[in-house]
């Protein structure tokens, strides 16, 4: 693995972690971290393995990203500005009134944005439908998808998963931002998922787990799962709530609670 890749990528994941913060921190709500926990794993896709072209969003041959646990939309944000789709500043215009930054991501407003998700449990079903249109068409695109682990506490996500192994979806890869809370309180006390793997694997997918803060655990599972025929890929990452700001890291109170400008200072001073 290259060296200089993976500093280049924690790099543009400080960036991204620093837009979440101020984004969050302007408008005085949203999801920070879960965003946070999230950082890595997108700037991995967005920054090394999708095939996108920023002039062309609607670009047929391009990849697709499905953001699932949609209230996690500051981190789909901050790549999609950072990769060129929107300008930066536009950032801090989040959850404003009328602005295209809503506090979901909405397709019909945002450029980049492929499913307008935030009623959990919705994203894999999109994407197993872009990924047998892709396969009727004879494209060779993937699709990637991003869920929470409280969000699979979801019955059509496992729906879903049944569809993806039954059609063979070895284009789709999801990702399971596994951080172990959901904005209730850590998900083995709300309603358990575990054995989140042995659950995935039983269902049919091809499934692996990192270390979701690691690029070079992120990219080699991302090129093993590419590798992957008859079977759709899940990706179970360990990460961390708030991942990268002290205060914020294994709280479940940052769930759904922006920074305060102090508390703002204090996390983008330790984002440098």
């Amino acid at each position: 693995m290259d060296t200089e890749l993976i500093e280049q990528l924690e790099a543009r994941a400080k960036v991204i972690r620093r837009h979440i913060i101020r984004m969050t921190g302007e408008c005085g709500s949203g999801h920070p971290g879960g965003s946070l926990s999230a950082a890595d794993i997108v700037t991995a896709l967005y920054f090394h393995e999708l095939r996108l072209d920023p002039a062309r969003p609607d670009w047929p041959e391009r990849d697709r990203f499905v953001l699932s646990k949609g209230h996690a939309a500051p981190v789909l944000y901050a790549a999609l500005a950072e990769r060129g789709f929107f300008p930066a500043d536009e950032l801090l215009t989040l959850r404003r009134l009328d602005s295209r930054l809503q506090g979901h991501p909405d397709m019909r407003k945002l450029p980049g944005v492929e499913m307008s998700t935030g009623s959990l449990g919705q994203g894999l079903s999109a994407a197993n439908g872009m990924a047998l249109a892709g396969r009727l068409d004879g494209r060779d695109y993937r699709v990637y998808v991003l869920l929470g682990d409280g969000e699979i506490q979801e019955g059509q996500v496992w729906e879903a998963a049944m569809a993806a192994a039954h059609y063979r979806l070895d284009n789709v890869t999801a990702f399971l931002d596994h951080n172990g809370y959901q904005i209730d309180g850590p998900i083995r006390e709300v309603m358990s998922p575990e054995p989140v793997a042995d659950k995935w694997q039983a269902f049919g997918w091809h499934v692996q787990i990192i270390n979701g803060h690691d690029f070079k655990q992120i990219l080699n599972a991302i090129a093993a799962a590419r590798k992957v025929r008859g079977k759709p890929s899940m990706i179970v990452a360990e990460t961390v709530k708030g991942k990268g700001v002290s205060f914020m890291e294994h709280q479940v109170g940052w769930h759904g609670v922006a920074p305060k400008p102090d508390e703002a200072e204090q996390a983008l001073a330790e984002l440098v």
